[in-house]
């Protein structure tokens, strides 16, 4: 537990301090681009639907960066930008306001995404990883208010990293870089969400 806490600390720091470096112009918010020439690998996005509080599998075939934390990223990127579709099933503002801005054009969803050695238990053989996700504060402010839409965007998210990435086991969530109650004033953002606690693709 003490490393655990001692590792969250280490990423609070470095979210922290890359914060000031955007409020100095220092950071570059510009998406992780891959090289030209990689092939497509096929992926799984899990996107939420409001109109009955399921999750539905969406396969999707892009390329991804060898690294696994730039390839978190990526997905989630990917994911979140669903949210913005005028035709979304799940919009980010209302549907009304997802309509009025055009794709790409909207501020960043996420700073960052780090993933961190989950620590083992004596005789345990592996733990798995845990992925911290650093939502934006744009992204949290434009989120629709409500336990329900709340729940499904963190579904989604903790579904689509263990989907594609399976060694992901936890999953914690930071906005602009520090711990926050609720994303919007209802779902819990101060516990660690188990992966396999997630809701199964189809929302059964």
């Amino acid at each position: 537990m003490l490393l655990a806490a001692v590792m969250m600390a280490a990423v609070l720091i470095r979210l922290r301090e890359r914060a000031a470096d955007r409020l100095h112009g220092a950071q570059d918010r510009a998406p992780i681009v891959e090289p030209a020439g990689v092939p497509a690998t096929p992926v799984a996005l899990l996107i939420p639907n409001d109109a009955d509080n399921s999750l539905a599998e969406s396969q999707r075939n892009m390329p991804l960066p060898q690294d696994e934390g730039a390839r978190a990223r990526v997905l989630l990127e990917s994911l979140l930008e669903t949210f913005h579709d005028p035709k979304s099933t799940h919009p980010l503002g209302g549907a009304a306001s997802s309509k009025s801005v055009p794709p790409k054009t909207h501020p960043p969803d996420l700073d960052a995404v780090f993933l961190i050695p989950v620590p083992q238990a004596a005789g345990q053989r592996s733990a798995g990883t845990m992925a911290v996700v650093n939502f934006s504060a744009a992204f949290a402010q434009s989120h629709p208010s409500g336990i329900e839409p709340e729940t499904l965007t963190l579904l989604a998210v903790i579904g689509t990293l263990h989907a594609n990435l399976p060694g992901i086991t936890q999953v914690r969530f930071l906005v602009d870089g520090r711990q926050q109650e609720t994303l919007a004033g209802h779902a819990d953002l101060t516990r660690t969400y188990l992966a396999a606690e997630t809701v199964p693709a189809g929302g059964q």
